[in-house]
């Protein structure tokens, strides 16, 4: 089942970015746009004739369009085959010890966020957390490679007009939409003991690493907004 939504979020998501309204991709898919409807909201379940139509016609692989893969051409990444930047010791950033100290608080919050989310079995707010983070890290990667005004930035398949009305942000409110109601359904289905405990003294015992560097930045984001609020975003200087 779980193939399923993976399958129907891919074909919406991509019929977005492709920019297509639902019944002009049925008529070019060939079924009606109540049928893709259906495929879409994880109704039905599509034949294999409409899997290889789909992936014709928005150019991916079937690995990705069925959530098998990330990439694009179907490459299917083991989570132990990926290179993990933080586990390499003694690594340090070329040239700057605060960009090796800010990556080494944000890696750290983050493995403990994404293992806290696994330990609840909620797939749907694993993706929608991760879809959430690889937007922000898009956003702030595409503004330092457009800076200089010299590169060309066909290199996204985002087109620059929509990246700068902010298309991004939208896919991340979306995102945060998303993770809200995941986490409301894991509530709903399985109750708030399926949730590990998160008090101060269980994040300590069993993350005694990387929950300082958690900790460090719920620290300094609370104290850069409350200031933001009371100074910048009120108008006093």
């Amino acid at each position: 089942m779980e193939t399923n939504n993976d399958f129907a979020r891919s074909l919406s998501l991509l019929r977005r970015e492709k920019g297509v309204s639902q019944r002009s991709a049925a008529k070019d898919l060939g079924i009606s746009q109540a049928l893709l409807s259906h495929y879409e909201n994880g109704v039905r379940e599509p034949g294999l004739a409409f899997v290889r139509r789909a992936c014709d016609y928005y150019r991916v692989s079937a690995d990705f369009l069925l959530g098998r893969s990330m990439i694009r051409e179907g490459v299917t990444i083991g989570a132990e085959e990926l290179y993990d930047e933080g586990a390499q010791r003694d690594n340090v950033l070329h040239g700057s010890i605060m960009a090796t100290l800010n990556r080494k608080l944000l890696v750290n919050s983050v493995s403990v966020l994404f293992d806290l989310l696994g330990k609840t079995g909620s797939k749907k707010a694993v993706q929608a957390a991760s879809d959430y983070l690889s937007s922000a890290i898009y956003k702030m990667f595409r503004y330092l490679y457009r800076s200089s005004g010299t590169q060309n930035e066909n290199f996204f398949s985002i087109p620059t007009p929509h990246f700068s009305t902010g298309c991004i942000n939208a896919d991340m409110i979306f995102s945060e939409a998303d993770y809200v109601d995941a986490l409301a359904e894991q509530v709903r289905e399985k109750g708030a003991d399926s949730f590990p405990a998160m008090g101060n003294d269980a994040l300590a015992k069993n993350y005694p690493g990387p929950y300082q560097s958690l900790l460090q930045i719920i620290h300094t984001t609370g104290e850069r907004v409350n200031y933001n609020m009371t100074n910048r975003w009120s108008g006093k200087k």
